[in-house]
């Protein structure tokens, strides 16, 4: 059975559709699920789930040392990023090459970054006229948004969108693809 941890700083939508399409799996267990807010609702569902939880400071999260011996107290194999808006440390990412990855609401290269995360995308989106927008799921690397690309899917941007539609349209890409290419990716290790 491989663990992975879920690390979320909010709401937890995409989150609690990872954890329940891993629910049941023969290889893979959604194990622990991190947030560095006490106020994230992403905790709420990790206890609806009976899914173990926990919160850091954001600066346990910078030193990490903490963070990585609550990973090997779960058994932690892959880190999945939902929603989380602390950047990795090196010390993590060396512990877990090629095993964490995020998910960003729009077509890397373009709109990522520091700065760059829910609607500021979207409104950089609209604001340059695209046509197209999506989702990027990609490795974590040390740079912002810059890890080696997976996965995306694109949803067109209609001549009246919104910040708020085009959110909608983004979701509904992150809800049917995230848990699919994590369970691809998780598997073939």
């Amino acid at each position: 059975m491989k663990n992975i941890a879920i690390l979320a700083s909010g709401n937890g939508s995409n989150a609690q559709q990872i954890a329940e399409h891993f629910k049941g799996h023969a290889e893979i267990k959604t194990a622990l699920i991190i947030s560095n807010k006490k106020d994230a609702y992403v905790l709420e569902r990790a206890r609806k789930q009976n899914i173990p939880s926990c919160t850091f400071s954001n600066e346990h999260f910078r030193n990490s040392e903490i963070v990585l011996r609550k990973f090997k107290e779960y058994n932690i194999d892959f880190i999945v990023l939902a929603g989380f808006m602390i950047k990795i440390s090196s010390a993590v990412i060396s512990d877990f090459p090629k095993r964490i990855i995020n998910i960003h609401p729009a077509l890397l290269p373009k709109y990522g970054g520091k700065g760059m995360y829910g609607d500021f995308v979207h409104q950089a989106v609209i604001a340059a006229k695209e046509k197209e927008s999506g989702i990027t799921i990609h490795y974590v690397n040390e740079q912002y948004d810059e890890g080696a690309i997976i996965f995306q899917a694109k949803c067109i941007v209609g001549e009246n969108e919104t910040p708020e539609s085009l959110a909608e349209k983004v979701h509904e890409l992150e809800h049917l693809h995230y848990p699919k290419i994590i369970d691809q990716v998780v598997t073939a290790l």
